[in-house]
Order: structure tokens, then C-alpha cells, then sequence
């Protein structure tokens, strides 16, 4: 079973990412907005893939206010992290923002919310989560 953190600050797509994870693709979902618990799930082992929002309005790490791209780069700038996946999501986004994000933050992936094609984001949440395995 695939171990997914949902880091996101707005409820109806944090619903909406768990029931699309946990009843389509079978996976166990926790979802959070705190940087803290986001470093010490990470860290501690408890999480296989992160999908993370790139605007936290309430978000802070070692007290400064902190988004999804900076979190990231967090991540995957501590040893006992930088192999767990994250894929970005935004509803936020221009083209060309996409490659930048990914490229900017380090992520193995981004989604555009809302989502839309149901199957594809499962697709593509699974496939990233089985490459790092």
C-alpha cells in the first residue's frame, strides 16, 4: 500500500485528493498543512510519496512563513528525505509554470488542480511512487 501525505490548506481538495487516493487507488492518506509534521513524517519513514500544494497560506517551518515550492526544496535538501517523491499541485499556474516549479523546487512531478481526469491522476501518482521504490 502506497503511504501518501497530502500537504494542503484547502479542505474540499484535501477531501478530494483523499478519496481519490484511498478509494481508487487503494492508498492509506494522511493529510496535513504543518511543515513540522511534513519534515518528521518524511524523515521518520511513514511516507512514500508527498503531494504538495505550492500556495500554503498557513504554513510556517523554524517559525518563517513557508510555501509548497520552498518546502520542497526542504525535502529534498536533507539526506533522510530527498528520496521520498513529491509531486507539486497548484491550481495557480501558467503554462511554462509547471516545468519552473518542478525545476525551481526539485519535485519528481506537478498536477493542475482541479483535477479533472480522475484516472490520470492516479496513473500518475502511482507511477511516481513505484519509480522511488
Amino acid at each position: 500500500m502506497i503511504r501518501v501525505l497530502v500537504v494542503e490548506d484547502d479542505p474540499h481538495n484535501a477531501l478530494l485528493f483523499r478519496k481519490l487516493l484511498e478509494r481508487r487507488a487503494g492508498c492509506s492518506v494522511t493529510v496535513t498543512e504543518s511543515a513540522d509534521e511534513v519534515v518528521a513524517g518524511v524523515r521518520g519513514g511513514a511516507v512514500d510519496l508527498v503531494i504538495m500544494d505550492v500556495s500554503l497560506n498557513n504554513t510556517a517551518w523554524q517559525g518563517q512563513p513557508v510555501n509548497g515550492i520552498e518546502l520542497c526544496r526542504v525535502l529534498k535538501r536533507d539526506p533522510a528525505c530527498a528520496g521520498v517523491p513529491v509531486v507539486l499541485a497548484t491550481a495557480h499556474a501558467m503554462r511554462g509554470d509547471a516545468e519552473s516549479f518542478v525545476r525551481d523546487s526539485g519535485a519528481d512531478g506537478y498536477v493542475s488542480k482541479p483535477i479533472l481526469d480522475h484516472a490520470a491522476f492516479i496513473e500518475q501518482v502511482v507511477s511516481v511512487a513505484r519509480k522511488a521504490a
